[in-house]
């Protein structure tokens, strides 16, 4: 893609993905389940809609969206910052339930989880829309899309399950795009996963409100968090957004139980100060623990930051030592393959414990969840869920 892409040709690169989902689909046999008429196939614009349990009735038709710290007035015939919901005759409706625009089978690390299942395959999927408008997002074609923007399939929540099972993924991910804008599509789908011992996990930017994060909470098994940078600064002037309530969400989320990786992505001039990235691993070792799995990713120029050159190695690598040196047990290196800081090490007796070659990813010297050589426990899901 060149500086010069229009409008009208990243919409054509969107239906192009889509129709490479549409052929995997196809193999995955999603067809109409027996006795209902879903999943007949790619479709452009709005599908399906259902009306959203958050929101609150402001008077004059007006709504108030009570999904995400946005907290969108949302006047009839309009939509709020996602793009994905609008104001129907003064009601809030989802537009891209069971809509996804992306369907893929992918390495669970991909995700990335380190922790959760390794060398598994987790059945992955988007809607178009995002609440936050990232200057550096990598799928940008999809998540600054409207949902009429977008090839999409007619998806339900029981047919993702059939999906998953008969591509033999052990887990099913909200990913590529924010997954909380479609959050009654997710919870839906994580209560039948729970159900036929499937694991439900997401990789979000954490920007959702209390009472919609404990819904999901109820069945999410682990989540991925992008924790973007650790200054307010960041937040507004490279995604529109705001740190503390991803803060909050971490907390919310180590509080409920649920497992817990995060990503942070290093970019050159932007969050790569190595006092910030300390002040971020001693937040984050107070707050949530040592033992919360951090992964350093490298940039690669992309969307609206492309005169910015890739994370160089040495920066990532100082990343890694400063969080070390704060306490954090588990650190990764992302985006870099071939790098040591990909494998999982003990903290306890330091052995070479999970390696991993990009996506070539060998279990030695765990069973069980604990550590081979000196019997220490290893934070993570390392056994597949029971139905």
């Amino acid at each position: 893609m060149t500086a010069s892409l229009t409008r009208r040709d990243f919409l054509k690169k969107t239906g192009t993905c889509a129709v490479v989902c549409a052929s995997s689909l196809s193999l995955l046999g999603v067809g109409p389940i027996r006795g209902t008429a879903h999943a007949r196939g790619l479709q452009k614009g709005l599908i399906e809609k259902k009306l959203s349990p958050y929101f609150t009735v402001l008077g004059n038709g007006d709504v108030r969206c009570d999904l995400c710290p946005h907290a969108c007035e949302v006047r009839p015939g309009e939509r709020g910052i996602c793009e994905v919901r609008e104001n129907i005759d003064g009601k809030y409706y989802s537009l891209v339930y069971a809509n996804p625009c992306a369907v893929h089978v992918d390495p669970i690390e991909k995700k990335p989880f380190y922790h959760v299942l390794p060398t598994t395959h987790s059945f992955s999927l988007a809607t178009a829309g995002c609440n936050f408008d990232c200057k550096f997002c990598q799928n940008w074609e999809i998540s600054q899309a409207r949902p009429e923007d977008t090839y999409n399939y007619r998806l339900f929540p029981e047919q993702v399950i059939r999906g998953a099972r008969q591509y033999q993924c052990m887990s099913i991910a909200s990913t590529y795009v924010e997954p909380t804008i479609f959050a009654e599509y997710m919870i839906d789908i994580a209560r039948l996963a729970r159900e036929n011992g499937i694991l439900k996990v997401m990789h979000s930017n954490g920007y959702i409100n209390e009472a919609p994060l404990a819904d999901l909470c109820r069945y999410l098994d682990a989540a991925c968090i992008d924790l973007k940078g650790f200054t307010e600064e960041f937040y507004r002037e490279m995604s529109e957004g705001s740190l503390q309530p991803v803060l909050d969400t971490l907390k919310r989320l180590r509080t409920a139980g649920v497992h817990t990786e995060i990503v942070n992505l290093m970019i050159p001039g932007k969050n790569d100060d190595m006092h910030q990235v300390a002040a971020m691993c001693r937040w984050i070792r107070q707050e949530l623990g040592q033992d919360v799995p951090l992964h350093f990713s490298r940039f690669y120029p992309r969307y609206k930051l492309k005169g910015i050159e890739p994370t160089p190695t040495s920066t990532l690598e100082r990343a890694r030592e400063t969080a070390m040196k704060e306490g954090l047990l588990f650190v990764y290196i992302g985006n870099i393959p071939n790098h040591p800081g990909e494998h999982t090490y003990c903290p306890g007796c330091r052995k070479l414990l999970v390696r991993r070659t990009g996506y070539d990813v060998q279990v030695s010297g765990l069973q069980d969840g604990r550590c081979l050589y000196c019997g220490q426990t290893i934070p993570g899901i390392w056994k597949p869920p029971r139905s």
